[in-house]
């Protein structure tokens, strides 16, 4: 068993399963969407972002690019939960939530494409 793949899989995993328990919920009721949760999808998607660098090859490419996106797409979530509350204070309306939410679900279908291609490249490794 190779550790550095363990970690790999640990980390695209998880990103997978927090930004899915982050978009549960009805998605304008910002009592289902916890900040703290938001913020740990982010850090652990940014931890598997760089995971992704070190593999040269096109499917190394391909769920990197699937990284970038899930990363670009919660950063865009974070900030618009920030200008909400702090800068223009007009709060978590549930349509800023519905639109956090929105943006955390582009992540999510992200990081699905990234644990579809790491499976079956797995898969098709072990054959």
């Amino acid at each position: 068993m190779n550790l550095e793949k363990v970690i790999f899989g640990f980390f695209v995993v998880l990103a997978l399963t927090l930004n899915f328990g982050f978009f549960l919920g009805e998605m304008d009721n910002p009592e289902h969407h916890n900040v703290f949760e938001l913020f740990a999808v982010i850090v652990v998607n940014l931890i598997a972002t760089v995971l992704k660098f070190g593999d040269r090859s096109q499917i190394g490419a391909v769920l990197l690019a699937t990284s970038l996106v899930a990363d670009l797409e919660l950063i865009a979530a974070a900030t618009y939960w920030t200008f909400a509350v702090h800068i223009t204070g007009t709060g978590l309306t549930p349509d800023v939530m519905s639109s956090i939410v929105s943006l955390t679900g582009g992540a999510l279908l992200a990081n699905v494409i990234s644990t579809i291609i790491l499976v079956s490249e797995t898969l098709f490794n072990r054959l």
